[in-house]
């Protein structure tokens, strides 16, 4: 009876576990990702109408769990894509709450009616106050295009057991604002919510506009309208917000990282408590470009540039990076008070008129990830945050958001084996040496095969024919 050498089982094991997936062979069991798409309420628009609704309870993935990415689209009821140049996508948000066990909501009108004890905000780590800028996502036009991949090893962990207060539940909200321009007598007035071309001299609340206010969200508020050309007809349009979510299980293996969103129009001065995390950080969210012409200045070089400096009140080290625009946008920046750069994010516009590619609108953002504990976040540390518009014409309403998750802590070193290389839009591994360790892996199992083949055939093959 053949023999066996402990020696080659010992070798093939290795050989086996170095040629699995990196995540299997230093994550334990394989953390598979989980993806699920859903659909939002309907809603419909007709020519120049405004859907701005917030959407309580919605479809979201449930258990203790680590996002990995949400991405969005505007669909029709055939489940057809909606270019920007037909419905404009302003925003979209997703934010998570906490109500109390058998308190229902399903609209805003429904939360201003529940007790303020059955309700608490699950937002976002900051930095804003007054539950501005709580999503845990959101983006607009940019979409399509825009990158919300989180890398491992790190997630958004949500649906913590420990994290929900007693008699309560972790629900999610969904607001859209989309616009429809079909027929619109100045489709880019339209998406900046100008309010001569919405006939709109008081906000949703009924109170009068501040004189010098010309456009922005308190013009294009839900069932809203703006101006179409006279006599331009088209059907009314049932619509979704098409949400796709993918996500792992919450174990040890995963590292949570925090969600932080700062506002190029915060109006936060430094003083002795401006470190605080309760620090008032008052953000207006929206500002107007005035046009060269309007300054007298020439189309050359003719860039709108703000930029406002902020005492971080957290440390960490920086994941993920993106900026919110709107059109007319040329990019954003984080640096350090020295100047060195550390997150930068770039619009992309389309060039044609299908759905993801439309001509004028931004129809992506750049984003950065860098490689891991290669930018750090000192708590207290002045951080100038950067954006860019052009000043060739006039804009109201626009938008300076930037987006960043943070994690506490960096992978353990056994993580760095595979080198993570990540770079504006994409997230580049280098795989070859696990490729090859598979490769020779592989091959010392055919061949271990063979040659046990041969010594069983020469030992005890003849033997056994002629039994």
């Amino acid at each position: 009876m053949a023999s066996y050498n402990p020696g080659w089982l010992v070798l093939v094991g290795i050989l086996v576990t170095l040629s699995l997936p990196y995540s299997h062979a230093f994550w334990g069991n394989e953390n598979k990702i989980h993806t699920a798409v859903f659909l939002s309420p309907k809603f419909v628009l007709g020519p120049g109408s405004v859907e701005n609704r917030f959407y309580f309870n919605v479809d979201f993935p449930k258990g203790h769990i680590a996002l990995k990415s949400f991405d969005a689209e505007v669909i029709d009821e055939a489940g057809n894509p909606v270019p920007l140049h037909e419905t404009y996508l302003h925003h979209w948000v997703v934010v998570r709450y906490y109500v109390r066990k058998g308190v229902e909501i399903s609209k805003l009108d429904d939360l201003k009616k529940v007790n303020r004890s059955d309700y608490i905000s699950g937002g976002n780590s900051g930095i804003c106050q007054n539950g501005i800028l709580s999503q845990f996502f959101g983006l607009g036009s940019e979409t399509r295009k825009t990158s919300t991949h989180i890398p491992d090893p790190y997630g958004i962990e949500v649906g913590n057991p420990a994290e929900v207060p007693s008699g309560f539940e972790e629900q999610w909200m969904l607001n859209v604002h989309a616009i429809d321009t079909r027929g619109a007598e100045d489709k880019l007035g339209c998406t900046e919510c100008r309010c001569d071309l919405y006939n709109v001299t008081v906000d949703e609340y009924g109170r009068p506009l501040r004189p010098y206010y010309k456009g922005g969200l308190l013009c294009c508020y839900d069932r809203t309208q703006c101006k179409v050309k006279h006599g331009f007809e088209a059907v009314r349009r049932t619509l979704y917000l098409r949400y796709t979510v993918k996500w792992i299980d919450m174990d040890r293996f995963v590292l949570p990282v925090k969600i932080y969103i700062f506002d190029i129009t915060d109006s936060w001065k430094r003083t002795p408590s401006s470190t605080e995390i309760n620090a008032e950080h008052k953000c207006k969210i929206e500002y107007d470009i005035e046009s060269c012409d309007a300054t007298g200045l020439g189309n050359d070089g003719c860039i709108d540039t703000k930029r406002i400096s902020l005492d971080m009140p957290f440390g960490g080290y920086l994941i993920y990076g993106v900026a919110h625009q709107h059109s007319g946008g040329t990019g954003s920046a984080l640096y350090r008070e020295d100047g060195q750069l550390m997150c930068s994010s770039l619009p992309t516009y389309g060039k044609g008129e299908e759905p993801g590619n439309e001509a004028g609108y931004i129809v992506g953002m750049t984003t950065c990830y860098p490689k891991p504990g290669t930018v750090e976040i000192s708590e207290g540390e002045t951080l100038i945050l950067e954006f860019n518009y052009s000043r060739i014409r006039h804009h109201t309403g626009v938008m300076g958001l930037f987006y960043i998750l943070v994690a506490d802590d960096l992978p353990k070193p056994m993580h760095t084996l595979r080198t993570v290389v990540e770079t504006q839009d994409s997230i580049m591994v280098v795989t070859v040496l696990w490729a090859a360790v598979a490769l020779i892996g592989v091959v010392a199992v055919i061949a271990l095969a063979v040659h046990y083949q041969f010594k069983r055939e020469g030992e005890d093959g003849y033997e056994a024919i002629g039994m």
